[in-house]
């Protein structure tokens, strides 16, 4: 089988055979790969900046079709050859007795969130080569009203940014800011939560990305959300653009009750905590290396709190598929072949939003006798 193979930090990707995996045990499934996107995180790992695993086949958000089932995965689940799933990447083999496996979110023994686990794309192989292994456990079985092209995205940008917004425990009529609204995450931000029935105060600055996230309000008819210029707009600016609430609030009592931040920046940082009203939540889902300055006049003064978001359940991925499914939310996709993996990521550094996915029925798909 064809793999596209990081063999070295700040490197292009290197275009390999490899022999098939071997039959899956236990809870694992093979499975046929059909679209693999391109993520955030897949550049910063190939920087070096994260992870130590060396070669590695990277992508941890793609779709695919069931090949064959280990033991387990054939009494405990509903899958069968032929299903058709979307896998995040989180979690592989998670230890089934920590404090994480035993919360219940999921099925009792297994989590996203153990720390023991691993993560297809970052500590194992991942979704860029025509075979993958994958823990039955997590990965979610796609409706039929999506394809693969259109589900890969959703399984880390699509469900970190649903998790993301459920965090924020907002009730129908609220606004939600979104920082990077025109990003893989932020147009799929915007979607989702207009679905979810909030209003949007989407900042973003750079043109592509200030397009695209105009774009998804337009499809949405939302007339209560708003796309702004960070470049042209402060947070400030903003906050007198929106409409008064039925009481007038004092100046100081201005302000949205959740904003997600996005971006690695201090800047877009500033300007979603500038947005909040005293008591609001801010929703980090970035992590840059260095880290976030914080006000404490925030913290303490406005009593805002601030909580992190990584990915969401196996129980949110089954929610915001389904969701999908029965709206239009569909991340604007633009598609290459798995032998053009390299060409993807130097389109994907000029930043002009949306998501970026390796379409590998476009690259002549290896039977599974074959290399």
């Amino acid at each position: 089988m064809r793999a596209q193979v990081l063999n070295a930090f700040n490197t292009p990707y290197e275009l390999t055979t490899r022999p098939l995996p071997s039959p899956p045990t236990g809870h694992d499934v093979l499975i046929r790969v059909h679209a693999a996107s391109y993520c955030h995180t897949d550049d910063v790992y190939a920087s070096g900046a994260m992870g130590k695993t060396l070669p590695l086949v990277p992508c941890h958000e793609f779709a695919g079709t069931v090949v064959s089932l280990g033991t387990d995965a054939q009494t405990s689940t509903d899958l069968e050859i032929g299903s058709r799933v979307g896998v995040p990447g989180r979690a592989y083999h998670p230890c089934g007795h920590c404090n994480e496996c035993l919360n219940g979110e999921d099925q009792i023994g297994y989590s996203v969130y153990c720390p023991k686990a691993g993560n297809n794309g970052i500590t194992r192989d991942g979704g860029f080569q025509e075979f993958a292994i994958v823990d039955s456990r997590q990965v979610v079985p796609m409706p039929d009203e999506l394809g693969f092209v259109e589900t890969a995205p959703l399984m880390c940008a699509g469900l970190t940014v649903f998790a993301a917004l459920k965090r924020c425990n907002l009730e129908v009529g609220d606004t939600v800011g979104i920082v990077g609204c025109g990003g893989g995450l932020g147009h799929l931000g915007v979607q989702y939560a207009i679905e979810m029935g909030y209003s949007v105060v989407g900042i973003d600055n750079a043109d592509a990305p200030l397009r695209l996230a105009e774009s998804c309000l337009k499809a949405k008819h939302s007339s209560g959300s708003h796309i702004f210029d960070a470049r042209t707009t402060d947070a400030e600016a903003v906050l007198t653009i929106l409409p008064a609430p039925k009481r007038i609030p004092l100046p100081s009592e201005r302000g949205l009750p959740a904003v997600l931040i996005l971006p690695e920046s201090q800047a877009a940082f500033s300007f979603g905590m500038s947005l909040l009203r005293p008591h609001g939540k801010c929703v980090v889902v970035s992590f840059p290396e260095e880290g976030f300055h914080v006000s404490a006049k925030d913290l303490v003064f406005k009593d805002v709190e601030i909580v992190g978001s990584l990915v969401g359940s196996n129980r949110c991925a089954r929610e915001m598929l389904q969701l999908t499914a029965r709206t239009n939310v569909r991340a604007n996709v633009r598609t290459w072949s798995l032998e053009a993996l390299n060409e993807l990521v130097e389109a994907y550094k000029k930043g002009e939003g949306g998501k970026l996915v390796v379409d590998l029925e476009a690259s002549g798909l290896g039977e599974l006798s074959g290399r």
